[in-house]
């Protein structure tokens, strides 16, 4: 087991930490409900004022007032002629983040979001975004460039992860849009996984409709973890809930991506698992930060 596997190699801090959290800035809230209502999906946004879409600062004290340290938002460029309602238009944008990071430090952090067409102009531009400390891990929205994890073009982007010493979050199952959810298959990650030792994969969404595959590969790799964004706890699966607490107990962390899943209304359901304390301190907190080891520096 390698010290990122290890329980007590944690930080001695215990709020939670959100992996991945799209942008919650309150302009953003239009675009959600146009996108949802243009492709007609069964997806539902918070709407709740304790819970939907706020400024940095309202943010900061939803956050002290449920017990949240950190907020790790997907973040990217634009390129000119993109969907307006695709996922890239619905990210973060850099000048967002960086603002957030800036007046918050410690509470919010940068994943950058990759474009594997850009080919080597994408990888240097990604090597620029990590020369901020507050961007802490490359992201991939698997499904909106219809390629497996195994695919070459991202295999650049893996070995700068491992250089970078940044972990890689990219999103497996299916999608909620109306996009090829093949490419997302959890045991795509498996060569990737062989080859590049030393990057640490997070394979977000929980896998569904392959949840099991998901577990396979964290099982069988110690650089692969799980995570749950988008899916709230009452919607994980038995064999799910089951890894969390035992053989998967360090190898999965906890997020929303918020608004398809609000903050306290994923974190009240938690104690309804009855997961004990060592396994929902990990799942909440305690994996991320080993996961994304940037983040302790931040502060």
């Amino acid at each position: 087991m390698s010290s990122t596997d290890d329980p007590a190699s944690a930080s001695s801090a215990t709020g939670a930490i959100d992996y991945w959290c799209n942008c919650f800035l309150p302009p953003m809230q239009a675009k959600w409900q146009a996108a949802i209502a243009r492709q007609g999906i069964p997806l539902k946004v918070r709407k709740n004022d304790d819970d939907s879409f706020a400024d940095g600062a309202t943010m900061v004290a939803r956050m002290d007032d449920i017990g949240m340290d950190t907020i790790i938002l997907p973040t990217c460029d634009l390129a000119e002629g993109e969907d307006p309602l695709g996922f890239e238009a619905l990210a973060a944008r850099w000048d967002d983040t960086e603002a957030l990071a800036t007046a918050h430090p410690g509470r919010f952090a940068g994943a950058w979001s990759i474009d594997p067409r850009t080919g080597m102009d994408g990888v240097r531009r990604a090597v620029e975004a990590l020369e901020q400390p507050w961007c802490v891990a490359l992201h991939i929205h698997t499904h909106s460039w219809d390629r497996p994890l195994d695919h070459a073009d991202y295999y650049p982007y893996y070995a700068l992860c491992a250089d970078a010493d940044v972990p890689l979050v990219a999103q497996v199952g299916t999608s909620g849009g109306r996009m090829p959810s093949e490419c997302g298959r959890p045991i795509s990650v498996d060569r990737p996984a062989i080859y590049f030792r030393s990057t640490r994969f997070v394979l977000s969404h929980t896998g569904w409709p392959w949840v099991d595959e998901a577990l396979a590969m964290a099982l069988k790799f110690d650089n692969v973890y799980l995570g749950t964004a988008a899916y709230p706890p009452r919607h994980w699966s038995a064999s799910l809930v089951d890894f969390i607490g035992r053989a998967g107990r360090g190898k999965t962390m906890w997020g929303t991506s918020f608004p398809t899943v609000g903050h306290r209304h994923a974190l009240g359901q938690l104690d309804e698992l009855n997961l004990g304390e060592v396994a929902r301190s990990e799942l909440v907190g305690g994996a991320a930060r080993r996961v994304f080891t940037r983040l302790g520096s931040l502060r």
